[in-house]
């Protein structure tokens, strides 16, 4: 388990406190951009150990009374489709649990805006069942040569044409299902509006990666770089700041590269930009809260190689471009890392090749190493997380958990009523099986009562996975990586 590098109390203190400060700055209304994740930033609480992965929905708690959110979605998603890759979920179905979240802690949703809106029937569509359930709701428009036909952007033919959003707070968080959603024009747009109608307002920007006052080459960004692989985001020196400063900080190509764009836009809108460069823009607090640097970059490192067994097994699936696993391959050389330096990777495989088929292992918090095989019964992720789960229960190995008498009638209703291939059980399979039999023995609830401990822990396994075990090792809060491998030669697989 990793070692805690991350102060999380005083982050929430920083972060609240820099973003009241930004609010004052602009007199008192800012329309903030917030990118990534708000619920669940998991990423951040692997690479940060001691973040919390609720982290930026606490600190806007704490704000609840200043700040409103506007959640934006982008008609062309509406139109295609389009889907979350962690959820699984079309952006629309999204937005709508955003909604009940945000509500669900107390945090005040105050209207969804359409954008690049041009008549889309779906898109029409979701409007009318928004507004049939009580949201107020937005268009904004195409602009033709967006962003850079600046004297049309800027004008009553640009974002003089979207609909002004009304708010009522002090503090509006502009966030979205996803990238590509128009979450900055939004803001400009509105900043458009504030100043056509003789009221002050500001714009700035939350990212939480890259860290901007941490190294360009920092393990920590580094692992940023990893986990948009496929988006080709680079990070990179911020330019504009080091000519105004002689300071160096990161930012990504992406902010770079619009900054001038950007600038234009905002000194035309309100005759002055105050922001010298994107990380003038910038409000992120995490690097002044890091206090173990070799703890978030050991940290970081594994990051980096969870990720490119990731790729690696997309690419090997016809997911994902080869190319996205050979870019991090790049950054774990940058790192000095490899496959290697995740110590669950070889006692994995070599408990594969003792056996012949398919194994899993697990590293325990004092480091212990805890593998399992295949079987008749169970796969050999479901036989190491019984293995482990035993361990933290001190029940000897020789007592089994589930008796093939549980486990057989299991097996004939997957391949005589359900016409599964597989008799082996899933890693959800057992978890129900040892529910059951925690019901009347004390030793299997014993067992069942360890899996909080589970968080956290590193495994890996020798073959691809079944997707509900994967989401079953999420669930638990096992880091879970795979050898870009399937376990039987046949193309089609569950």
């Amino acid at each position: 388990m990793a070692k805690i590098g991350f102060d999380n109390d005083k982050y929430l203190h920083m972060q609240s406190e820099c973003i009241q400060e930004r609010i004052a700055q602009f007199g008192g209304k800012l329309y903030l951009e917030f990118g990534g994740k708000l619920f669940d930033d998991y990423h951040a609480s692997r690479v940060l150990p001691g973040f919390q992965p609720d982290s930026k929905i606490r600190m806007l708690y704490e704000l609840r009374d200043q700040a409103e959110m506007v959640i934006v979605i982008s008609a062309d998603a509406i139109e295609k489709n389009k889907r979350r890759g962690d959820l699984g979920i079309t952006y629309d179905s999204d937005c709508l649990r955003l909604i009940d979240a945000f509500r669900e802690i107390g945090i005040f949703v105050g209207s969804v805006c359409i954008t690049q809106f041009s008549e889309q029937p779906a898109a029409i569509s979701f409007q009318k069942r928004l507004e049939s359930l009580g949201m107020k709701v937005y268009r904004h428009y195409m602009i033709p040569d967006y962003p850079t036909n600046i004297p049309l952007i800027v004008s009553d033919e640009g974002y003089g044409r979207n609909e002004f959003i009304e708010t009522e707070r002090s503090l509006v968080v502009v966030t979205a299902p996803g990238p590509g959603s128009g979450k900055m024009a939004v803001c400009l747009s509105q900043l458009y509006h504030e100043y056509k109608k003789g009221q002050k307002a500001g714009y700035a920007k939350f990212e939480t990666f890259p860290i901007w006052n941490l190294p360009l080459k920092h393990p920590v960004n580094v692992a940023y770089e990893a986990a948009t692989a496929d988006l080709n985001d680079v990070n990179m020196i911020d330019p504009f700041h080091l000519e105004a400063y002689g300071i160096t900080t990161v930012n990504y190509n992406r902010d770079v590269e619009i900054f001038p764009v950007l600038n234009a836009i905002l000194t035309k809108i309100s005759g002055e930009c105050i922001y010298k460069s994107p990380t003038d823009m910038g409000v992120n607090m995490v690097g002044n809260c890091i206090f173990d640097d070799k703890a978030v970059s050991d940290a970081s490192k594994q990051e980096v190689i969870r990720r490119y067994y990731e790729a690696a097994c997309l690419a090997r699936q016809g997911l994902s471009e080869p190319a996205v696993a050979h870019r991090i391959e790049l950054l774990m050389n940058q790192l000095g890392i490899s496959t290697e330096d995740r110590p669950v990777v070889s006692a994995a495989l070599d408990k594969a090749e003792k056996t012949n088929d398919p194994a899993a292992a697990l590293q325990m918090p004092d480091d212990t190493i805890i593998t399992g095989k295949t079987s008749e019964l169970l796969g050999a992720s479901s036989a190491m997380l019984i293995n482990v789960i035993k361990r933290f229960a001190n029940i000897p190995d020789e007592i089994p958990l589930l008796s093939p008498a549980i486990i057989e009638p299991i097996q004939k209703l997957k391949t005589d009523s359900m016409g599964s291939i597989n008799p082996r059980l899933h890693v959800d399979e057992v978890l129900i099986a040892l529910s059951i039999c925690a019901a009347t023995n004390p030793v299997a609830k014993r067992a069942l009562e360890q899996l909080p401990k589970l968080k956290g822990l590193e495994a890996h396994s020798s073959v691809m996975l079944a997707t509900v075990d994967i989401q079953t090792f999420k669930k638990l809060g096992i880091n879970m990586t795979c050898e870009p491998k399937s376990q039987t030669k046949k193309l089609y697989h569950k």
